[in-house]
């Protein structure tokens, strides 16, 4: 159970060994399914009352884990989007970019960015962005070791 944020949740996971169970296709690519439950109460600052929300996933993996490696990996994904792809996405608006001619250039250039700020211990881009821009020598505080 989690507690963070004004929700509570609770997962469950559960594994399944499909090695054989498959179409012949499929067979040797994957070996086992993992199903997760969520079940969440999210409390709504206006009323003060909990509501519910549930929803199931399905996971697929080439090698067999428990069902606690299979949560840990599944919370890693997360990890991964919401330190690096939510903040290109809000806090450095890539989605409203307008960049149609070689955009994966600049996606480097904001995973350059992030990659330094990241090297210099910054754990909230959108803060250290607002120092910066009302203090421009700070950018020269960051420097690679």
């Amino acid at each position: 159970m989690r507690n963070r944020h004004g929700r509570q949740e609770h997962r469950s996971v559960e594994t399944f060994d499909v090695s054989g169970q498959l179409d012949p296709a499929w067979d040797g690519l994957i070996v086992q399914a993992a199903r997760v439950y969520r079940l969440t109460w999210v409390k709504q600052p206006a009323t003060g009352r909990w509501t519910e929300r549930s929803e199931t996933a399905f996971y697929v993996c080439q090698i067999p884990l428990s069902a606690a490696d299979f949560a840990k990996a599944v919370r890693a994904h997360w990890t991964i989007e919401n330190r690096n792809h939510h903040v290109r996405d809000v806090t450095l608006g890539e989605d409203h970019s307008r960049i149609r001619v070689q955009p994966g250039t600049f996606t480097r250039i904001r995973s350059f960015a992030l990659n330094i700020l990241r090297a210099n211990g910054v754990r909230n881009v959108a803060q250290a962005r607002y120092a910066t821009a009302l203090n421009p020598d700070k950018l020269f505080d960051y420097a690679g070791s």
